[in-house]
């Protein structure tokens, strides 16, 4: 476990205080978190969570979105959808949010040099995935091809849209968009994005993959690959669900014989495969 400070308790959050809030979509928004208490190097690895704590309200795990190159904030992106994110979706600059962690796996980054990299994504899952773009990008020579191909509801749902931008112009990797549905003046690709797969510019046999939305999709997007002849030991997914204490104390992520918060959240595919068809984990 990667700690980004030697805390006595690991159950104890640390302060820290709000820099940035930024709104990302109509329900989806960014918090660009410093410490509260003094200067402190700030680490993790592409991949990990963080358990945030809103004081009165609750916790939540997020996954950290931020660039792991820069140590000294940290940076989350979430939708609003529950009582935690409600309220973080309230607060301001200068407020306080409790942090623990980072906690859990990591995507399989530097152990991907020399091959090929494919990331599959959906919707809010290109934040936890971000992270390991950034480092990919800032390493760009140790891999072959680097494709990105990300789908969304809706073109206003697109997420990160001017960063997808940017890396789709600098003509050193493929980035490919789809949305389910078209709308306004939308002039790209529509249907799930499993179809860009297929069109994928890599090489199936010397290929890393890395996968994260949506469950339906990841299945779809894991079935597609494997067709197309990557390995599901090459294929890695990011398990997200039911954490609750982010040590592996409390039980409610167990999955078997892991628990998602210690074991992962991202696991090699063929590790879950015999889990992963089960519907709503």
């Amino acid at each position: 476990m990667n700690q980004m400070a030697a805390l006595v308790d690991p159950m104890v959050p640390a302060p820290f205080r709000i820099e940035r809030v930024k709104k990302e979509l109509s329900d989806t928004f960014t918090l660009d978190l410093v410490p509260a208490e003094r200067k402190r190097s700030i680490s993790f690895l592409p991949g990990q969570f963080n358990m945030l704590y809103v004081f009165g309200v609750g916790e939540i795990p997020i996954s950290i979105s931020g660039d792991p190159g820069v140590g000294d904030k940290i940076v989350h992106t979430t939708r609003a959808v529950g009582n935690v994110t409600n309220a973080m979706w309230k607060m301001g600059v200068g407020q306080t949010i409790g942090v623990r962690g980072p906690f859990g796996t990591a995507w399989p980054v530097e152990e991907a040099e020399g091959s090929d990299v494919v990331i599959v994504t959906g919707g809010i899952g290109l934040a936890p995935l971000r992270p390991a773009i950034y480092q990919i990008l800032a390493n760009r020579q140790a891999y072959g091809n680097v494709c990105i191909m990300y789908g969304a509801r809706t073109p206003e749902d697109i997420l990160f849209r001017k960063e997808l931008e940017k890396w789709r112009g600098q003509f050193d990797m493929q980035v490919d968009v789809t949305v389910d549905h078209a709308t306004g003046r939308w002039g790209g690709k529509v249907g799930v994005v499993t179809k860009l797969i297929g069109r994928g510019g890599f090489d199936p046999h010397h290929t890393v993959a890395f996968v994260c939305g949506p469950e339906v999709m990841m299945r779809y997007a894991v079935d597609t690959l494997v067709e197309r002849g990557v390995s599901e030991k090459d294929i890695h997914v990011s398990l997200e669900r039911n954490m609750k204490c982010g040590i592996g104390f409390c039980g409610h992520c167990q999955l078997g014989g892991d628990f998602v918060c210690k074991d992962g959240p991202v696991f090699p595919f063929d590790a879950v495969a015999d889990r992963f068809v089960i519907q709503e984990l």
